[in-house]
């Protein structure tokens, strides 16, 4: 990408203030935090669907997902977590480049957190039972 208007921000990695890493992905904190501690695992490599990523790639993703959670549970202390990813436009995604949420849930921070994820869709995030 030679036109710096159009560089991907998770690509420019010099200009993140990167917590964790490893040998194919980096973790950051969000810089719209939904909830304190709001952290985004980022492959190096740039590309936009999850289902695309190698299988070294899945499983570094997941080696830092499990090392950042005790990061946020030593810095933070949440009560739970919601593990995410937005893969297309329609779907919410607004960087392409693939990244995951992890987001930590703390007591009250919401009002009924029954239906976690599926409140994507917020007419369907409480279960009808």
């Amino acid at each position: 990408m030679s036109n710096k208007k159009n560089r991907c921000i998770f690509c420019d990695t010099e200009k993140l203030d990167i917590i964790l890493k490893n040998h194919l992905c980096y973790a950051i904190f969000d810089k719209y935090p939904v909830n304190r501690g709001h952290m985004l695992i980022v492959p190096f490599r740039h590309f936009w669907s999850f289902f695309d990523a190698t299988r070294e790639e899945v499983l570094a993703i997941h080696e830092l997902i499990s090392q950042a959670r005790v990061f946020l549970d030593r810095e933070f202390s949440p009560a739970g977590y919601n593990i995410g990813v937005n893969v297309g436009q329609i779907a919410g995604q607004t960087i392409m480049h693939l990244h995951i949420h992890l987001i930590p849930r703390y007591e009250g921070d919401i009002r009924n957190p029954r239906g976690g994820v599926r409140g994507v869709i917020p007419s369907r995030r409480i279960y009808p039972f």
